[in-house]
């Protein structure tokens, strides 16, 4: 049917069916910007219009109601292609990260704007109460408000917008637009959903009821029948290999240990048949017709479950080592259960049991154990317990497949398009050469990206059906099916003088690795090797074991471990600090490490390798904690009107990664186009963080010239040259090396080529702005532009074309500290997180008004794990709150009313012009910070999440 309406001032006629939901007609009839994140739960804003000069969510609006309706979506605020006054200040602000949702918030805040010019804070707190920004936290988006009202004003910005680092440079270190940021803005075709035809088919998965239970038979013998189903998948007919899907460097520290589909289900939500079919409805109707039988098996949903003696066990199959098989092996397969539970192939060893349910275990130490802890006036041993989290990205996990002149075309969501390619050829049987992956857009990663969850198997139903598959999660899926935060008990044992200077540290780290072992050893593993070497203590030791259970999967989050670990380090030394009677800020200062520190405890902290020991290199920790305690007024009392509420004060060092050293790889390839301009090709995958803007920026400096001659192209495997992923805080470091090495090179060629047709020495030679070589002997000079233009005529040399490559052993460590100050009311155990301050040392931040925004977002997702948020599942496994209302992450309401990034000025000698990581380690924080400053506020110690108001409660004694 036709409906009527006027939409950004046009007439237009909408097609469909009367009760279908207008977001959906308004995307199909190409409306990019109006998204769904929440499947039409109402939550996350994505589906904001302006209907009827209100802000609506779309999806609570049937198609037969737009008639006669004037509807506005943010494609209407473009003046051609000209972005408007919000549009501009939002990208200037660096809000506009992963995006999903980033052409919605223009149009709420145009809006806003409109209605009311001048807008205080808490109408703007107001209005962006109805969206959710998990990318770029909220705080930014005050600053995006007032340098719009600015620029309406004034034609331009009047206020700071970041800080400026290294004034020598150009760009690096200025703030300045990110190159993806007008089409992210605009809502232009940037996501995996936007490149996916009218003709494309729907591939659904079924999936388990149960916690564990073998698949005794399943029938689909029906659901084949149906006209419009192309295929139907199961474990009968997918391909007998095993692999893993951590996107994680070849050799995996993670074994392989599923199959496409497995005959045994091994979490609520497991794979059972994947459908391919014409259009959802189908698909669906499929798969209510597929008659399984299942053979439930007791399940285990908790580490202590796990490790009990005679535990149901998760994987009872036989094992394989493709290195260092132990001499036992025969013998321990010898018991292995049912043919149905599959096999276990681990790369090499990660000291697993799998018949005691440990997928993986670690220990060791430096020094005496024993006598440091003989030494200690005062021992604390105390266990601190995290739970299951989810990353909730905006968009949520979504893949296009199809074949192409016999080749398999990938596009993907994706952190790591060359681990990718390497599982769809696993698991597609085809060389890698076969198979193209194109990274688009990423709406929202947090970790969760980099694993490999719905690509695979799209591949794979592409592949062997030769149609055109689209895959997209539901919001129920990602949480039962996808990645999660490890759940973790990590004790602490904690030695300390009466000077305060700490004896002895002993990690004890139980994690939850759920039914597969997706980054089993390595996320935990961080829980120590990114906590225990911010510690001057000549004891510490750690002893790790991570258990499979039958909770929904595990794998990649932000902070990768490091979260939990400091939660548990810092949280304790604070715990010890009141019972050697001294000041916790005493006690950090004292025993934090500095530049120069050999850190020994890293020799047993590799994945599943020995690690590297090296001194601690840039360091601004003692910095970042002097200046934060004085922003904080460290040890002044705070006493609030109401006899209610108490306030206190916490803090917590933190430290994280920038790549793997040693692992991690990266490449580049940069070329001089035949009119002076450059197109850089990089393998690394730009998540929203503003990587492709780095890589454009370091060209930039280099070259001399101006950024918007500058393209880059990232993440396509068939244009750019391999890079591991973006992932372990690697891209800055490690993408960004290897776009700096690539121009240095592409510099030395033009360099040599000018040399040529000037008739000059090279040494004599030099670049300058807006592009051209000159003589600093004659100075003569030649433009990029006819310097090419002669090299590519027919008596010239050729293209200018230059690859970089970047591997290193050294380590390029950021540190920071977080304070938070809280409030506690000790009738009601309600928390109120007043202030937080993140100060950083991120090196030289490239991007510094993305790296504060970054920083916002990543302290939101890690208040977020400390107080509100937590996958609760039933006593049959199943997840109650697998949905965004009821799941508990943060909104603008939760952000605390006085919240402030700094960034600490320290140079890096190993990073791109002195830069380093910036966002993973914004999560580490807030735990610990928080969690010191509610027993500062009332006493409580509150030793795992979320710190609720019950266990407030509980701890005074009143429940």
């Amino acid at each position: 049917m036709e409906f009527r309406c006027r939409i950004n001032g046009e007439d237009i006629r909408l097609l469909g069916e009367p009760t279908e939901r207008l977001r959906d007609v308004l995307y199909r009839t190409g409306y990019l910007s109006v998204r769904d994140s929440d499947d039409a739960e109402g939550f996350a804003g994505s589906d904001t219009i302006i209907y009827n000069g209100e802000l609506k969510y779309s999806n609570f609006i049937l198609l037969y109601q737009a008639e006669g309706a004037e509807i506005r979506t943010a494609e209407g605020l473009l003046s051609g292609r000209e972005l408007n006054y919000v549009q501009k200040a939002m990208i200037s602000a660096g809000i506009v990260a992963s995006a999903y949702n980033a052409a919605t918030a223009s149009l709420i805040l145009t809006w806003l704007l409109e209605k009311n010019p001048h807008p205080s804070r808490d109408e703007i707190k107001d209005v962006l109460s109805s969206i959710f920004i998990r990318d770029a936290g909220y705080e930014h988006y005050y600053l995006a408000v007032k340098l719009a009202i600015e620029l309406r004003d004034t034609g331009s910005y009047q206020s700071e917008i970041a800080p400026s680092f290294r004034p020598k440079l150009e760009v690096v270190g200025k703030p300045i637009d990110k190159i993806d940021g007008a089409a992210l803005v605009s809502g232009e075709p940037v996501f995996v959903e936007d490149k996916v035809p009218a003709n494309a088919w729907c591939l659904h998965v079924l999936r388990s009821p149960f916690a564990s239970a073998y698949i005794k038979s399943i029938d689909i013998s029906e659901a084949e029948k149906l006209d419009g189903v192309a295929a139907i998948i199961t474990a009968e007919n997918c391909p007998d290999v095993y692999y893993m899907q951590a996107g994680q460097g070849n050799p995996e520290p993670s074994p392989h240990d599923r199959r496409l589909f497995n005959r045994k289900v091994r979490h609520v939500g497991d794979r059972v048949a994947g459908i391919v079919a014409r259009n959802k409805e189908i698909a669906y109707k499929a798969a209510s017709l597929i008659k399984v039988e299942y053979e439930p098996t007791e399940a285990i949903f908790t580490v202590e479950e796990a490790m009990a003696e005679g535990a149901p066990l998760v994987h009872n199959g036989p094992v394989q080592y493709n290195a260092g098989a132990p001499a036992d092996l025969d013998e321990f397969n010898a018991r292995a259960g049912d043919e149905r539970e599959g096999k276990v192939i681990y790369q090499f060893p990660l000291h697993a049991n799998i018949q005691k349910n440990i997928a993986a275990s670690n220990k060791g130490h430096i020094g005496d154990m024993e006598k440091g802890f003989a030494e200690a006036d005062e021992i604390v041993d105390c266990t601190y317990q995290t739970t299951q989290i989810q990353h909730t990205p905006l968009e949520p996990h979504v893949c296009y497949a199809h074949v192409e002149n016999g080749r398999l075309v990938v596009n993907a969501s994706t952190q790591v398009p060359y681990h990718l390619r390497r599982i769809c050829s696993w698991v597609c049987g085809i060389p890698e050469n076969k198979i193209h992956i194109i990274k688009e857009r990423v709406g929202g990663g947090y970790g969760s990206k980099q694993d490999i969850l719905v690509e695979e198997l799209t591949a794979y139903a592409a592949w062997t059906t030769g149609k055109p598959v689209y895959y997209r999660n539901t919001r129920e899926e990602e949480f039962i099916a996808n990645s999660t935060r490890h759940p973790m008990r990590c004790r602490v044992k904690m030695g300390g003088k009466k000077d305060g200077t700490i004896t002895a540290i002993f990690m004890e780290v139980c994690a939850n690795t759920g039914p597969y072992g997706n980054h089993c050893l390595t996320v935990p593993m961080n829980s120590c090797s990114k906590t225990l070497p911010l510690f001057k203590v000549d004891n510490m030791g750690y002893d790790l074991k991570v258990f499979y259970t039958n909770t929904p999967p595990a794998g990649a989050y932000q902070g990768y471990g490091t979260p939990k670990g400091t939660y548990g380090l810092m949280m304790a030394m604070a715990e010890l600090a009141e019972k050697l009677g001294i000041d916790y800020k005493d006690m950090v200062s004292k025993n934090h490490i500095e530049e120069g520190y050999m850190l020994e405890i890293l020799k047993g902290l590799g994945e599943g390798r020995e690690g590297n020991v090296v001194p601690v290199g840039s360091c601004g920790l003692e910095e970042a904690i002097a200046k934060g305690c004085e922003m904080i007024d460290w040890g002044k009392k705070e006493i609030s009107e109401d006899p209610d509420w108490k306030i206190g004060k916490g803090f917590a060092m933190i430290m994280q990664g920038s790549g793997l050293p040693g692992l991690d790889h990266a490449e580049a390839i940069a070329k001089l186009e035949t009119d002076g301009t450059v197109i850089l090709n990089s393998g690394g995958a730009d998540l929203g963080t503003g990587l492709d803007t780095i890589s454009a920026k370091i060209v930039s400096e280099v070259l001399k010239l101006p950024m918007d001659r500058i393209t880059i192209v990232s993440g396509d495997t068939d244009s750019c040259a391999f890079d591991t992923g973006s992932y372990a805080s690697s891209g800055t470091f490690f993408s960004g090396n290897a776009t700096l090495v690539a121009t240095n090179n592409l510099k030395e060629k033009i360099l040599a080529e000018a040399a040529l047709q000037l008739e000059e020495d090279v040494k004599d030679l030099d670049v300058r702005a807006p592009g051209e070589v000159y003589s600093k002997k004659t100075g003569a000079a030649i433009s990029y532009y006819k310097l090419t233009h002669t090299a590519t005529s027919g008596s010239g040399r050729g293209q200018m074309v230059a690859h970089g490559s970047f591997v290193t052993a050294a380590s390029s460590v950021p540190y920071g500290a977080h304070f938070a100050q809280v409030a506690v009311n000790v009738k009601t155990g309600e928390i109120k997180v007043q202030k937080f301050y993140a100060l950083q040392d991120a090196g030289t931040p490239i991007n510094p008004e993305c790296a504060l925004t970054q920083i916002y977002g990543a302290v939101m997702k890690s208040i977020g794990h400390s107080l509100y948020e937590n996958m609760v599942l039933d006593s049959d496994g199943k997840c109650i709150n697998a949905n965004l209302t009821d799941y508990g992450a943060p909104m603008i309401g939760d952000a605390p009313d006085d919240f402030k990034s700094v960034l600490i000025d320290v140079d890096d000698k190993y990073g791109p012009f002195g830069a380093k990581s910036i966002s993973e380690i914004a999560c580490n924080g807030a735990a610990p910070a928080i969690g010191i400053a509610i027993h500062d506020a009332c006493g409580v110690w509150v030793r795992s999440w979320p710190m609720t108001p019950e266990k407030i409660l509980k701890g005074l004694g009143k429940i």
